[in-house]
């Protein structure tokens, strides 16, 4: 069979399960739509917990971006391994055992404010969005090449289905169906990093083949500096960006993840403070297989990418270029003349433009893998993708319905009317991600970066300074979020969109030389100073909520969660 009848197969099948399991975990309470109820085992939310947090971003992109950047692109790894380690040690079983299973409830309950409550709410909503917009690209990129459609009808089909489970199964549905798609990515991300680390090495294990030598002896990342070299592109394993963007872009992902509302309020889907534990490290093992196989994914791509194309008459290129050119994510400019395609580093001479986010799934055509493997990675990368954006859009219908509707607009609301809302949320917030996804501010990682930079200047010192920092109060917080989110957004705007000059600003621009994917760090720190300088302003919260800052920070009665 060919490769597209192997990816209508293999799509249908996965997506058959996925809309079988949300027939099958339909929720039936807000309490099933909010947290599925609170009974989901600690491995099954640590399966889910992955499948959630390994996005587009970090199948379909990261490998892209380290593949290109080499070096560089270790930031994105670096940052989104410690980020899920400082969630899960620092901040999970706190927010746990507050017993509030949205940030938005979390902040407006221990800042006693509707304003905090409202604000979170925004930021919330801001972030989600700009994250959601990463997967529904990568949605459509998959679509693209392999059913051979254009982007934007992808992300429609996209939507279609992410709409059908997450408005009918609402966390509860979302939860078993992650479980089925991590499943279902990390076989597909594994299978091609075992045959292609044979294929060039020798060895079976991926993370040995990264430092393994090829069949003429030459080791991997030897042989990819030295082509590098030949080509005038910089060195693989060396690194171009300033010490301090890579710091500011490393720590951002890091708190930025510790702020993710759609990570957060995986940890409320267990009975007990014990299993939010016990479910963090089974997430963390379970996300390790698939970012220590990545930069050797990265490096078996680039060096099969280069070997293949590099001087290559353009008549004679392999289909799998062919295939890609048709989507317009390869592009190709004869610039001398010759017939043969120039690859190098110089702008003014090169004349092949790739996509980044195409490399983990053009990977296995470019290795002449069998076709069967070639449909499998384009049925992970939809994992991939529509896991994370079904967590994004609960987060956002859960933003509206609990946190906005009936915690402040109509607290009198029915529990049936509550679940009402909840699903029209859905839909409104699978509608303007999809034109985000059909109309994104850049390639799948570097837009997820975006979110988690919002995160980190908007979240992550409410949440911290909520649980460490008894004296903190609402004016305090209220004023860090807001002046965070708004430094952050605008330098984002500025040098990513081109808001205020017309036209996207140089690099040498940078404010300290800090890039936009790093200057959460930025805000972040800004948002710490104002917060704390705010707060000792005005009057210390009161008693009660000072007791319950005091108390979720030590272990007694930490079995079980509050219930209040």
């Amino acid at each position: 069979m060919d490769v597209q009848v192997w990816t209508f197969l293999l799509v249908g099948i996965t997506f058959t399960i996925y809309i079988g399991i949300a027939i099958w975990s339909r929720a039936g309470s807000t309490k099933e739509f909010y947290v599925a109820g609170s009974g989901v085992s600690p491995l099954a939310n640590g399966m889910a917990t992955a499948a959630d947090w390994m996005s587009a971003a970090s199948f379909i992109s990261m490998a892209g971006l380290i593949s290109f950047m080499g070096y560089d692109g270790a930031v994105y790894l670096m940052g989104w391994t410690g980020g899920y380690v400082l969630l899960a040690l620092l901040l999970a079983p706190y927010l746990r055992k507050f017993g509030k299973f949205t940030v938005p409830d979390f902040i407006g309950d221990r800042y006693y404010s509707n304003i905090a409550r409202t604000v979170a709410v925004v930021c919330a909503i801001i972030v989600s969005f700009t994250y959601v917009a990463g997967q529904m690209r990568g949605v459509g990129v998959v679509f693209a090449r392999f059913l051979e459609v254009s982007v934007d009808t992808g992300v429609y089909i996209g939507m279609a289905i992410v709409l059908f489970y997450a408005v009918l199964g609402g966390m509860k549905g979302i939860t078993y169906t992650q479980v089925a798609q991590y499943c279902i990515l990390i076989f597909a991300f594994m299978v091609p990093a075992f045959f292609i680390s044979i294929q060039l090495t020798g060895n079976p294990i991926p993370q040995l083949g990264f430092g393994g030598a090829l069949s003429d002896g030459t080791y991997l990342l030897d042989k990819l500096d030295n082509l590098h070299a030949e080509l005038g592109f910089a060195e693989y394993t060396s690194g171009s960006k300033s010490m301090i963007d890579v710091f500011a872009i490393t720590l951002a992902l890091m708190v930025g993840t510790a702020g993710l509302p759609h990570v957060i309020v995986r940890f409320f889907t267990v009975p007990r403070v014990k299993d939010a534990r016990l479910s963090a490290g089974w997430a963390l093992i379970f996300i390790a297989i698939l970012y220590t196989t990545a930069p050797a994914i990265s490096a078996f791509a680039r060096t099969n990418l280069i070997t293949t194309v590099s001087e290559r008459p353009y008549s004679d290129v392999p289909e799998w270029f062919s295939n890609w050119e048709s989507t317009g994510l390869i592009t190709f400019n004869d610039k001398n003349g010759d017939g043969k395609i120039q690859y190098v580093g110089d702008k003014e001479k090169n004349e092949l433009v790739i996509d980044q986010d195409i490399m983990v799934l053009a990977n296995p055509e470019i290795a002449k893998l069998p076709n069967w493997v070639v449909g499998l990675v384009a049925a992970g990368g939809l994992a991939a993708a529509l896991s994370t954006a079904a967590g994004l859009l609960l987060v956002i219908s859960t933003a509206i319905s609990h946190d906005l509707i009936k915690k402040q607009i109509r607290p009198d609301i029915s529990e049936r009317g509550e679940l009402v809302w909840a699903r029209i949320g859905a839909v409104i917030a699978v509608t303007v991600a999809g034109y985000f996804g059909i109309n994104p501010p850049g390639f799948v990682a570097a837009t997820v970066a975006l979110a988690f930079g919002l995160a980190a200047a908007s979240f992550f010192p409410a949440i911290i300074l909520g649980i460490f920092d008894a004296r903190m109060n609402k004016e305090g917080a209220v004023a860090g979020m807001v002046v965070g989110i708004t430094t952050m957004f605008l330098y984002m705007a500025h040098f990513k969109l081109g808001w205020f000059t017309g036209t996207v600003p140089p690099s040498s621009e940078w404010w300290l030389g800090i890039s936009p994917e790093g200057f959460g760090t930025v805000a972040m720190l800004i948002n710490f100073v104002v917060s704390f300088g705010i707060s000792r302003f005005y009057p210390a919260p009161p008693d009660d909520v000072q007791e319950i800052t005091e108390m979720i920070r030590y272990p007694r009665g930490a079995g079980k969660a509050l219930d209040h």
